[in-house]
């Protein structure tokens, strides 16, 4: 990209930065893959694509938020009824009679209902295998709310999740950001030195013409010989560390080693939301303020659940009993005996009356403590977005400035080359003309980027990367 194209970047003030521009990011393939092919020019949005499929910190969260919707799912099962089964077999041993001085000789004397009866003593006429089957149900009718008070947290726990999600969504999308800039930033510099080493290679041309014609000193030359090695020293650090910024993009979106970002610098720019504007997008949208209000009705939540362990607890009871054989008498009945019945239960823990009260006294702490979280969240994102939006329209007023700088370096670089042409400047004056260009030009790009950087840093702020 030319210094001609990257001077296009902001044309008019006031403005707003809209998008990176339309420049072709990768191909269908590649994109499906989570790659990119080595050398394609790339936009934040695609990169933001690649990062949302390959971020190992996004999984994370994600399989955290599936994990809340089982627990809601869980939550929810609680209305349901509970049913229990058994079954069992047995072998029965046989049943001995003796007397209350456990002796197995003689007779026992025995009631029955038709009267009363002798029984021997000893091993009595015992059925060996026997066999039980139990079906139990119980639908929970009232529980003092404490059902819905953990169907509620559940909710609430998925949605913190889900925005758990969000959150780091954001956290990398502005860490991808970050890196990016800093790698348009190398990318500008490197062209700014290059266009500055090419100024400086025509002017030595220039001037060790003049050597063989005797109007010049080798001491002259020597000056600019040691001034083209220094920007070619300048241009190698910047490529080196474009080249640790791409291995920092390209490890965080987990992207083949040899990948090479390339950005597409094609900006356009658009204004203008005011401050209030950014401050109501932050409060409806900014993540942690949503996470503090969630955090404030998980507490709400629990305390409704504290207060249901103090209530009882009602049911309906239904059960099934199918056993046998009936050994429970002197004269073991060899059949299949089958019993049920249905009521209703309840089950009211007293101690809770005087062991609750602690409980519910620190879920109304609790519950206190994150409403002032809330209005804590809210300030904090208000002071942010109030300091990056100055800020940002500072960086206006910088931008302009800085391009008005190297209008009148670039003007005084010329008028200074031609005066250096004509015998009329020192080559000092040369050397300043061009120590003055390449600075102005250099500060021009960190404004820029500065500029980007802080409108991004808004939109962080108000979680709509």
């Amino acid at each position: 990209m030319t210094k001609q194209r990257f001077s296009l970047l902001l044309l008019s003030l006031p403005l707003v930065l809209n998008s990176w521009g339309q420049t072709a990011g990768p191909s269908p393939e590649a994109a499906q893959a989570g790659a990119a092919p080595p050398g394609c020019p790339m936009t934040l949005d695609s990169l933001f694509a690649i990062a949302d499929r390959n971020s190992q910190q996004l999984r994370i969260s994600m399989t955290g938020a599936a994990s809340s919707g089982e627990a809601l799912k869980a939550a929810k099962s609680n209305m349901l009824p509970d049913v229990n089964l058994s079954l069992s077999g047995s072998y029965i041993g046989t049943a001995s009679v003796l007397s209350r001085g456990f002796s197995s000789s003689g007779q026992t004397t025995v009631p029955y209902a038709i009267g009363v009866g002798q029984v021997q003593n000893g091993p009595q006429p015992t059925p060996h295998w026997g066999n039980d089957f139990v079906a139990q149900v119980s639908q929970v009718i009232y529980a003092g709310g404490g059902i819905k008070a953990g169907i509620r947290m559940a909710e609430l726990g998925e949605q913190m999740a889900l925005l758990d999600v969000e959150k780091n969504r954001q956290e990398i999308r502005f860490l991808i950001v970050g890196h990016y800039l800093e790698l348009c930033k190398l990318s500008n510099e490197r062209e700014v030195v290059a266009g500055n080493i090419e100024l400086t290679e025509q002017l030595l041309t220039t001037m060790r013409a003049r050597q063989e014609q005797g109007m010049m000193l080798k001491t002259d030359i020597t000056r600019y010989e040691v001034q083209l090695q220094s920007l070619r020293l300048s241009e190698i650090q910047l490529r080196d560390a474009m080249s640790i910024m791409n291995h920092r993009i390209v490890t965080l979106l987990h992207l083949p080693e040899a990948t090479e970002i390339v950005p597409a610098q094609s900006l356009s720019v658009v204004d203008g939301m005011e401050h209030q504007q950014w401050q109501n997008i932050a409060s409806s949208q900014n993540i942690a303020i949503q996470q503090a209000r969630l955090a404030s009705e998980i507490s709400e939540a629990e305390v409704k659940a504290v207060r249901a362990k103090q209530l009882p607890s009602v049911a309906l009871i239904a059960e099934d009993h199918l056993g046998g054989p009936y050994v429970n008498d002197l004269i073991p009945v060899n059949a299949n005996i089958n019993a049920w019945f249905i009521g209703i239960g309840i089950k009211y823990d007293l101690g809770s009356l005087w062991r609750g009260n602690h409980d519910v006294r620190r879920a109304h702490l609790n519950a206190r403590q994150s409403i002032e979280k809330v209005a804590l969240a809210r300030e904090g994102i208000n002071q942010a977005v109030q300091a990056d939006y100055t800020n940002w329209r500072t960086s206006y007023v910088e931008v302009e400035t800085q391009r008005k700088q190297v209008e009148l370096a670039t003007q005084h670089y010329d008028v200074t080359q031609n005066r250096y042409n004509n015998g009329l400047a020192l080559l000092t004056d040369m050397l300043d003309a061009s120590n003055m260009k390449l600075s102005a030009d250099m500060h021009l790009v960190n404004a820029q980027i500065n500029l980007i950087y802080n409108y991004y840093k808004l939109k962080f702020d108000t979680s709509s990367l």
